[in-house]
């Protein structure tokens, strides 16, 4: 073989070598999962591989020598860093997505740019932290509707969700009731204007999910609403988010429909599993406020009819035996002056013993109306109302009892929050009347050391118990009712309260509580 021949057959080894290495690269390129993309020196697109034809939703022959949404300026190209950029497009049909993105510089020229969509990922972190905060606000739950009010705004959080509610109701004949909304204009009326809309025959399709406890998913929701006479009495409030398709979930406690969450997607966002898991998600959540709150308002409903029990009790012990004993005291005076030689000097006796029996009625009726709600909570407040009631205690037993505040503090209490705490003191002090064989307690009202925003109070006493051996006490826990109740008065405003032996004798009840918002330790002006 000569020289030239072997040159000749060289050169050709190195075309069919090139030619084989492009074709591979060439199908790497259409198999590839990622987008892959050239562009000129202006950003727009100069070929496509069919994963990023997918990714952007726009066939090839389209999206040729359009404008792209990456960053082709020269010192993103030539930066070298192998950070990812992030950008936003917009697909013909309104959908957006998000996309990761690299660029590299090519010879001719151009860019090269790899690009992935990551929307899914992005949509379900912000669902995720929309859970946890929806979380976070039923486990600080104080007003029902502030934590569902809050619940719907962190599900507009959410990038695919315009506008959200949330209903409840007790029967699906029943008029719903609005505890959260978010994303709507001015909404003050809604319930009033859904019920005349029902009124027209309007097609709710909520209500399917109300009657059944399934999901109800419909798309393209919000023209049909709009061009429907009888959702008229709505069509304000209906138009303000911009939305399209619409889902309703139901809030299911114990197999049992209690409510409806409602999301309005925005266009071009249709739902898809992964946001109806979410919806799912924090239908749950709001599913537990709700029976939350419904425990609550049931324990306080059982307390004040054991407060309704004690008050009978209490009035019948004190009050009416003080009445009948007056009512005996009468008859005997009437007896006395009947007689035609009725005797002055007993019949001043009884009279001045009739006096004495009602002036203790009388006390003991003002300290009854005292414990139902004590006048000094809403005129004067809590600091007050407990020292008060300790010198009434002290007056009545003979039990020293000291009440410390920190002085140049004012407390500034929600009403409720003040007779939750004061009857925590009262009962307190109650038990160390009752069990404790004390001749002293005190009572600390004051801040914790961690909150100056919340509330520390303290009741404690050196009594040993009677019968009882020093610090030990457990008997008297295990009989306390009383300690039952104190903590659910704590745990109410999500407060915490301990009972338990001092180690130098006696016995301690701790309560503390947050601070509230509605409420706080405050300078005193």
């Amino acid at each position: 073989m000569s020289e030239a021949g072997g040159v000749t057959m060289s050169h050709t080894a190195a075309r069919s070598e090139t030619t084989f290495d492009t074709a591979v690269l060439r199908e790497l390129v259409e198999l590839s999962g990622d987008g892959l993309a050239v562009l000129d020196d202006r950003g727009h697109f100069v070929t496509v591989n069919p994963a990023g034809v997918r990714i952007l939703g726009v066939p090839e022959d389209r999206l040729l020598g359009t404008r792209s949404p990456f960053d082709v300026s020269r010192r993103n190209v030539t930066s070298g860093s192998d950070e990812m950029e992030r950008a936003e497009w917009t697909a013909p049909d309104g959908r957006r997505r998000y996309l990761e993105y690299r660029v590299s510089e090519l010879a001719n020229g151009g860019v090269a740019v790899w690009f992935t969509d990551i929307t899914e990922i992005l949509l379900q972190q912000e669902r995720l932290t929309a859970i946890t905060r929806a979380a976070s606000s039923v486990a600080d739950s104080g007003s029902l509707r502030a934590t569902l009010d809050a619940m719907a705004r962190e599900v507009c959080t959410t990038t695919a969700i315009s506008a959200a509610q949330i209903l409840a109701v007790d029967d699906p004949r029943d008029e719903l009731r609005l505890l959260g909304m978010a994303g709507f204009g001015e909404t003050t009326d809604f319930v009033e204007r859904l019920a005349e809309c029902r009124r027209r025959g309007a097609d709710i399709r909520f209500l399917e999910v109300l009657e059944h406890g399934e999901p109800v998913v419909v798309l393209h929701r919000k023209p049909v609403i709009m061009a429907d006479p009888a959702w008229e009495p709505l069509h304000v409030i209906m138009d303000w988010p911009d939305w399209d398709s619409f889902v309703s979930m139901p809030l299911v406690v114990r197999g049992r429909t209690v409510g409806i969450i409602n999301a309005y997607y925005a266009p071009g966002e249709d739902p898809g599993p992964s946001s109806l898991a979410f919806l799912s998600a924090m239908a749950d959540h709001a599913a537990v406020a709700i029976e939350t709150a419904a425990l609550l308002t049931r324990t306080r409903s059982r307390a004040q009819l054991d407060e309704r029990r004690k008050l009978a009790r209490d009035l019948h012990d004190s009050v009416v035996q003080h009445l009948f004993s007056m009512g005996m005291q009468a008859k005997a005076l009437r007896a006395q002056l009947e007689r035609p030689d009725a005797d002055l000097s007993q019949l001043r006796g009884g009279a001045q013993e009739l006096a004495e029996l009602s002036q203790n009625a009388l006390a003991d009726l003002r300290g009854l109306v005292f414990e139902l709600r004590p006048m000094e909570l809403a005129e004067r407040g809590l600091v007050d109302a407990v020292r008060s009631h300790a010198a009434s205690l002290q007056a009545r037993t003979g039990l020293t009892i000291d009440v410390r505040a920190p002085v140049g503090d004012a407390l500034d209490l929600d009403l409720e929050v003040a007779e939750d705490v004061y009857r925590i003191v009262q009962e307190a002090l109650h038990n160390v009347i009752k069990h404790a064989n004390a001749t002293k307690a005190e009572v600390t009202i004051t801040t914790p050391e961690h909150d100056h925003r919340g509330l520390l109070v303290k009741i404690s006493d050196n009594g040993r118990g009677k019968g009882q051996k020093p610090r030990d006490r457990t008997a008297f826990r295990r009989e306390s009712l009383g300690l039952q109740s104190m903590r659910e008065r704590a745990e109410r405003w999500r407060g915490r309260l301990v009972a338990g032996p001092r180690p130098s004798g006696g016995w301690t009840v701790a309560v503390s509580l947050p601070a509230q918002g509605s409420y706080a330790m405050k300078e005193a002006s």
